[in-house]
């Protein structure tokens, strides 16, 4: 009803053209047609195949010689009765000049007789002269109380035909139902009827399921990765005090704590030296709260055609929202937006895309966790380091001893291997100086000489690795120390 509401609302205010961009056109020709019926206007709708056609009050016949968008804009010009007009795929056909002038005169003329015209489109593409005319109305993914109208409905119609059953208890619907969300109306319907076509059953199985549906569609749509989570705090060496303050926030994402008075918490910045953990964090948060992780990669947002990378852009965040509650992943985000800290040749892009980042990450009251990672402090805009865009900006350093012991013992642990077996002493003090990433390569690199060699791995041959290796401490040493010295007094240490 929302829906109806806000459009009713467009067109008695008298927007000449309103433009839905959708891929849902059924919908739209439903959200459309019960606006328009409830104000008791006339309805006419426009195909490239059929023409126009009247639909309210009463269906008619096709309107003869209107399948031409020409000649359909000239019959509009010359009808002078209150009307509201749906043109669907009508976006493309702007591209003619003779199209594109008569257009902008039906919508200007449309004031005068009180006709608004509803262009429905999978993209709209339109001359800066006829979209300044008009008002963009978007189309709200379904909420948890439309996608279970959604189940149940799909439920029912399957029972007619085959025998089916339900076996899902309250708190499994609603997980179901959490697993959907981001989800179209038509995508969703799709989604639950292939795990009831399935096995002939809806229960807790399909949860599992609705969850793979959906990272498909996801990564089909090309603006967020869905990313598999199995990543535990025990499988992480050092980073202490992060962890502290992230388990400390555990669950502050939930419906209980907005009930106890709890902001949701919006997210971390962690920046540090490269091959320390930051990324595989943004793992572990989402697998210890039990949350999806959508990895955000802003310069795949951007494209080559006008206004598209700022629509992608609101349309990667539009979808996390409609998710949420989730953990969004942005990894190395100073390389999307390192233009935006100074003069650029993109005519402002890098800018515009930098601000709407920023502006959602300050303003957003949907239960998402941004977890957003840096390794070049000199590329950062001064903006996003501002309080309030992140609860926290963490410095991820090298690992000190403790650390580095702790990482030895997770992956020799993770590599089947007993850490007691292993002289920790002596790896941890050969070790100093390397980052987690590198110390895990030296165990594998070991391993792959002990299989060569067809022998145990050993501290040896786990040592042979750290010497000959110069880690990132040494071959970039002047910009790991003008990273500490920058983070001193400005970041809270990670360790």
């Amino acid at each position: 009803m929302a829906d109806v509401d806000e459009l009713k609302l467009l067109i008695r205010s008298r927007h000449p053209l309103i433009t839905i961009e959708t891929i849902e056109e059924r919908k739209a020709a439903e959200i459309i047609a019960r606006a328009v019926g409830g104000m008791g206007m006339t309805l006419l709708t426009w195909t490239l195949s059929r023409g126009l056609v009247r639909t309210l009050p009463a269906p008619t016949s096709d309107i003869p010689k209107t399948e031409k968008p020409e000649d359909l804009l000239r019959w509009i010009l010359q009808a002078e009765y209150a009307a509201v007009y749906v043109l669907y795929d009508f976006c493309t056909h702007t591209s003619n000049a003779e199209t594109a002038r008569l257009f902008r005169d039906v919508v200007q003329d449309s004031t005068r007789v009180q006709r608004t015209v509803i262009v429905v489109d999978q993209r709209i593409q339109l001359a800066e002269a006829i979209r300044r005319l008009g008002v963009p109305y978007e189309i709200a993914l379904p909420d948890t109380q439309r996608l279970e109208l959604i189940v149940r409905k799909v439920y029912q119609d399957l029972s007619q035909y085959e025998s089916v059953k339900a076996e899902l208890n309250r708190e499994q619907m609603d997980a179901l139902l959490q697993n959907l969300r981001g989800l179209t109306d038509d995508e969703a319907a799709l989604a639950v009827t292939q795990m009831i076509v399935q096995d002939g059953r809806l229960n807790a199985a399909d949860i599992q399921s609705a969850q793979e549906i959906k990272r498909g569609v996801i990564e089909q749509s090309d603006l967020l990765d869905f990313v598999a989570v199995d990543e535990a705090s025990s499988r992480i060496g050092g980073l202490g005090r992060l962890r502290q303050w992230l388990q400390k926030r555990r669950g502050a994402l939930s419906k209980e704590a907005r009930d106890f008075g709890l902001e949701p918490p919006r997210g971390i910045l962690l920046l540090g030296v490269q091959g320390c953990g930051k990324s595989l964090m943004a793992k572990v948060v989402a697998s210890e709260w039990n949350l999806p992780l959508l990895r955000m990669d802003p310069s795949n947002l951007y494209d080559k055609f006008v206004g598209e990378s700022e629509r992608r852009l609101r349309d990667a965040i539009r979808l996390a929202e409609a998710m949420a509650p989730l953990v969004m992943w942005i990894d190395e985000i100073e390389k999307a937006f390192a233009s935006a800290a100074s003069q650029s040749a993109d005519g402002g892009l890098s800018q515009r895309m930098f601000g709407t980042l920023l502006g959602w990450l300050q303003d957003h009251r949907e239960p998402i966790f941004v977890v957003a990672t840096a390794n070049d402090i000199s590329a950062l805009p001064a903006e996003l380091l501002r309080k309030g865009r992140f609860d926290e900006v963490f410095f991820v350093d090298l690992p000190d001893d403790a650390a580095r012991r702790e990482i030895f013992t997770v992956h020799l642990s993770r590599r089947k291997r007993d850490p007691k077996l292993f002289d920790l002493n002596n790896l941890t003090s050969a070790s100093d100086g390397f980052s987690g990433a590198e110390i895990e390569q030296a165990i594998v690199s070991a391993l792959y000489a002990a299989f060569a060699a067809k022998q145990e791995l050993t501290t040896e041959l786990i040592l042979q690795e750290l010497r000959s290796t110069q880690p990132l401490s040494v071959t970039m040493a002047e910009k790991v120390a003008a990273l500490r010295q920058w983070a001193q007094g400005r970041c809270t240490p990670a360790n």
